[in-house]
């Protein structure tokens, strides 16, 4: 989907009927039944003009001359859906000090809730003249930005509610929207890859039946690709480098391919609609850190020639050059209050319009930068907090970006849960057989108490992960040692280096049995720890099918199979066992906690609700707690000591349950407590054995495998 051709403006102004005042809120085209409001943030500007294009790409220019606090607007009876528009901002260009106003370039509104289609570079997107520095302005028509479509904003809601899954309570699943639908067998061809394919009955029932109860997506913001990948026969797959933070992208509109690009907006609702009511939450993935535009060499299309001081973080000294806390470019001036507004009004439209259920926030350390520190209390955190709307939905960080000091892992405030890369790095160095981390593997398997339990926060704070979407799938993770980016066309020298994978004797895909086996035997081990521990856990879409990247550990910009599921070769025993370990999870309370333990989580001694313990059956010390050659232990929870109550306010029960993990390569005589309420205990799950079925009495051993993980479960009598 592309842009609509451009011509010269035409005379056609003399047919529209008087612009009216209009009003200055709310910002962006907002159509009554009987006409369209204008309005338009800009407080350096000296003029704005309105753009109106017919379906031939006809011009007309209407002059906006209202302003209210420096919102440009105005009313235009005549306007209705379906109208594509854009704005030209007149005012100085002068790069050194910051502005970079331009009126030979069309404008998209930031605040556009639908677009005409996706950016043509050979139409022109610069405010200079390419080639040089930025000093000389270009003097060219610049009408590369796609359009903003006026939209109506009604949608038949009737029957729809979100299904509000408490924290704890929650299985996240994070999936691309078209790599997920690209290659369904079951899907109509024409819905492949779009918001109306995930919509369709096949993939509802596969999420449903999967067991996950929000589904976490890559974002759909309209994104731009970048030319360096364009030039590569590549595109910008993740969508990581946002041009709207209104519109959904027209690149996963199944109307928009039929010529309605407007239709995105009520094709994203129907997804919705339609998730909710297989129970299953909409998590969107936002990018508020940085905008598409890039450097001071980058393209104009909408901020930048708008407001540029207003909207994105000058450096102070030499205003030309934009500060760069995401390795993008620039960052976006979350201390003006305009652009906070930016941001807040779009994450309410997203809630209160698209019905969304939460956020996880892209390098959301460079949202909450004062000066050039990470301030928590900044002034960001601080209006969500007291926002009546998106205070109550799910709120996630990741807790980091590239400048100094931006690894902040555990200092969110209260209400905000975090993506925790502590989780991931613990759990697959300890799978991978490194000794030392006992101590580590406790805390992560009981929440993570000593990164959120000082400062008001809950287990469920932790989003635990073993792999996301920047980084090996599962399957490569244990096939792989090094990355193979060569697909990428950048010499293999992208993507991290530290994987902190083993690929159990061979590099890649092998017919060694033995290496098979154990690679499957891993997988399962990933899982269980992921799946069987406190806190949320987010699952990596087509993990649970075995999907691999053939190593390629940075598929930002593969768009092709290499990132879609290979729905035609699925791990089925793989996936039962997933199917199994979410409905495990789900069954027993005593997994998923919403306190932390209330004894001393590491050390066992004389607590009710948890006991670890050594393959001995002894209470681990605290010198098994530091030994390096700690690389098994068993974590007992008591199904009596919940200490909470259900949602009709009866107090939770529980099995009691028995964690065995073992790191280590060696088979372990492990014996398995003997207490008075329990006088047998009966397997639930084996990582070394999809279909193991054991029963053993209390206070005598059972074999833990090599590198496996059991789950016994005892009846209290």
């Amino acid at each position: 989907m592309t842009a609509i051709p451009h011509t010269q403006p035409s005379d056609a102004a003399s047919a529209l009927p008087k612009i009216r005042p209009g009003k200055p809120y709310p910002l962006g085209a907002t159509w009554d039944g009987k006409g369209t409001n204008f309005a338009l943030y800009s407080e350096n500007a000296s003029s704005v003009e309105l753009c109106l294009f017919d379906e031939d790409g006809n011009e007309t220019r209407v002059p906006v001359r209202e302003q209210t606090a420096f919102v440009w607007h105005g009313y235009l009876p005549s306007v209705n859906p379906g109208q594509r528009y854009g704005y030209r901002v007149h005012g100085e260009y002068a790069p050194e000090e910051g502005l970079r106003f331009n009126s030979n370039v069309v404008l998209l509104d930031p605040y556009a809730k639908a677009l005409d289609g996706t950016e043509r570079f050979e139409k022109g997107v610069f405010g200079y003249v390419p080639g040089g520095s930025d000093d000389v302005m270009q003097t060219d028509e610049q009408r590369g930005a796609p359009l903003g479509i006026v939209v109506d904003p009604g949608f038949n809601w009737v029957g729809d509610a979100k299904p509000n899954v408490p924290f704890h309570q929650s299985v996240i699943y994070e999936a691309h929207v078209k790599g997920l639908t690209m290659t369904h067998p079951e899907v109509p061809e024409a819905l492949r890859g779009t918001y109306a394919g995930v919509a369709t009955e096949p993939v509802i029932k596969y999420l449903k039946d999967l067991g996950i109860t929000a589904i976490e997506f890559l974002p759909v913001h309209q994104h731009l690709d970048d030319p360096f990948l364009l030039d590569k026969g590549l595109t910008n797959y993740w969508g990581y480098s946002t041009l709207s933070f209104f519109a959904p992208d027209v690149r996963y509109s199944a109307a928009a391919r039929r010529g309605d690009p407007a239709g995105a907006v009520p094709e994203f609702k129907n997804m919705v609609r339609a998730l909710h009511a297989a129970g299953i939450e909409v998590i969107l993935d936002v990018v508020y850190n940085h905008t598409a535009e890039g450097n001071h060499m980058g393209p104009t299309l909408s901020f930048k020639g708008i407001d540029n001081p207003t909207y994105y973080r000058l450096v102070a000294e030499n205003p030309r050059f934009y500060f760069d806390y995401t390795g993008t470019g620039n960052s976006l001036n979350v201390r003006h209050p305009q652009t906070l507004q930016l941001i807040m009004d779009s994450l309410r439209y997203w809630v209160t319009d698209m019905h969304v259920d939460g956020f996880r926030f892209d390098l959301a350390s460079t949202l909450a930068r004062g000066l050039h520190e990470v301030d928590q209390l900044s002034g960001f955190f601080t209006i969500i907090h007291q926002d009546p709307i998106i205070g109550q939905v799910k709120l996630i960080a990741e807790p980091w970006d590239v400048g100094e000091g931006g690894y902040q892992v555990g200092n969110f405030p209260v209400n905000w849960a975090e993506w925790n890369g502590i989780y991931r790095d613990d759990m697959r160095a300890f799978w991978q057989g490194e000794g030392g981390l006992a101590r580590d593997i406790g805390y992560r398997l009981t929440g993570s108490s000593d990164l959120y339990q000082n400062d008001g926060r809950k287990p469920y704070a932790s989003i635990n992960f073993v792999t996301a979407h920047d980084g090996f799938t599962l399957r490569d993770t244990v096939s792989y040692n090094d990355k193979h980016n060569d697909a990428n066309g950048e010499g293999n020298q992208d993507g991290h280096n530290d994987n902190k994978s083993w690929n159990c004797g061979a590099e890649g895909e092998t017919d060694d049995p033995a290496v098979n086996a154990l690679r499957r035997q891993q997988q399962r081990n990933l899982l269980a720890t992921l799946l069987l521990c406190q806190g949320t856990p987010m699952i990596l879409g087509g993990d649970e099918l075995g999907r691999t990247q053939g190593g390629n550990n940075n598929a930002y910009c593969q768009d092709n199979e290499i990132s879609w599921y290979d729905w035609a070769n699925i791990d089925e025993e793989l996936l039962a066992f997933t199917r199994k370990l979410i409905a495990l999870r789900k069954a027993h309370p005593a997994l998923h906690r919403r306190k932390f333990f209330s004894g001393r989580t590491i050390r066992g001694e004389d607590v009710s609700d948890i006991v670890w313990l050594r393959f001995d059956g002894q209470t681990m010390s605290d010198e098994d707690w530091y030994n390096p050659q700690t690389q098994s232990l068993g974590m007992f929870l008591d199904g009596d000591g919940l200490d909470d109550v259900d949602a009709q306010g009866n107090p939770l029960r529980d099995d009691d349950l028995l964690l065995l993990l073992s790191g280590t390569y060696i088979d372990l005589p492990f014996k398995l407590p003997d207490l008075d309420s329990c006088g047998e205990w009966e397997l639930v799950l084996d990582t070394s054995d999809d279909h193991a079925e054991e029963s053993v009495k209390a206070g005598e051993e059972t074999t833990l495998r090599g590198r496996s993980v059991k789950l016994y479960r005892c009846k209290r009598t």
